[in-house]
């Protein structure tokens, strides 16, 4: 009887093993929002990292965020680095940005875990307002195809972004 019972649990782990395995090598989030501002003041908010800070909701998840900027503040090259008990350790970097369309940025993690992913920002006219789209992409190493089977990262990182995107349209709406 034991013997059974450990050989399936042995086939169910192989299964999971072999599904996670499957799943894609890389990630893509994005949502998107529709905002009443000027295309020039959100890509302000955004391709300035003090002014990014304002409407990041991860520093909102934790205040006591510890955060230190680099020698640039705003366009490629700016850097945002920080550690904290609630969202890890980790960095930003612009890497590229084009008024007032895009910022792209590089996203490093170093803590819970080590991932290297890229980010970009487009805001394009949509009717009488500005679209602004936030994306992430980055590759899917195995343990996070497995963890992938029991969270949904989409949805948890989506509604990250999307708490995100709503503080940015109630900042550049009402500034």
């Amino acid at each position: 009887m034991i013997k059974t019972i450990s050989i399936m649990l042995l086939a169910v782990l192989a299964l999971l093993l072999i599904v996670a395995a499957s799943r894609p090598d890389s990630f893509r989030v994005e949502r998107s929002i529709t905002v009443q501002a000027p295309p020039e003041r959100i890509f302000a908010l955004i391709n300035d990292l003090q002014q990014f800070k304002r409407w990041n909701p991860y520093e909102k998840k934790d205040p006591a965020i510890q955060g230190s900027y680099g020698e640039r503040l705003a366009g490629p090259g700016a850097r945002y680095a920080w550690e904290s008990k609630e969202v890890g350790e980790g960095s930003m970097e612009i890497t590229a940005s084009a008024a007032p369309t895009r910022v792209a940025m590089k996203l490093d993690f170093v803590k819970p875990f080590e991932a290297h992913n890229q980010v970009e920002f487009t805001i394009s006219a949509e009717g009488g307002a500005q679209k602004v789209s936030w994306a992430m992409q980055g590759p899917s190493p195995f343990v996070s195809k497995l963890m992938g089977l029991v969270f949904n990262m989409d949805r948890m990182i989506g509604q990250d972004f999307e708490a995100g995107l709503q503080n940015l349209k109630n900042l550049a709406e009402t500034a």
